[in-house]
């Protein structure tokens, strides 16, 4: 049976991101996009559980890395933001690992 992601070490999810990223570098090889989303999504999980949520702060706005947008962080739960990204009133919840400081 296999870990979940908030059981693993933190040398269990470094060599877990290495797999994905290998897995996800052959599928793109491959002409498998879809594939290959998954594995980078899935990296992008293990990747937030290496992160400390307590950096993060409600009420902040954050860039999303890789996507040009920005996401103000309403509260956090576990390794996932709630807020609203850009200018959206739609709540939604995405991963720690994406956010990066946003210099205004």
């Amino acid at each position: 049976m296999e870990k979940r992601y908030s059981q693993m070490t933190e040398q269990e999810l470094m060599e877990e991101i290495r797999y994905l990223n290998e897995k996800a570098k052959k599928a793109e090889q491959m002409g498998m996009p879809n594939e290959m989303a998954v594995y980078e999504r899935k990296r992008v999980m293990a990747e937030s559980y290496l992160l400390d949520p307590d950096d993060f702060m409600s009420g902040q706005r954050y860039r999303i890395k890789h996507d040009g947008g920005t996401f103000f962080v309403k509260y956090l739960n576990g390794v996932f933001a709630w807020g609203y990204r850009d200018d959206s009133e739609e709540k939604e919840a995405i991963p720690i690992a994406l956010l990066e400081l946003y210099d205004y």
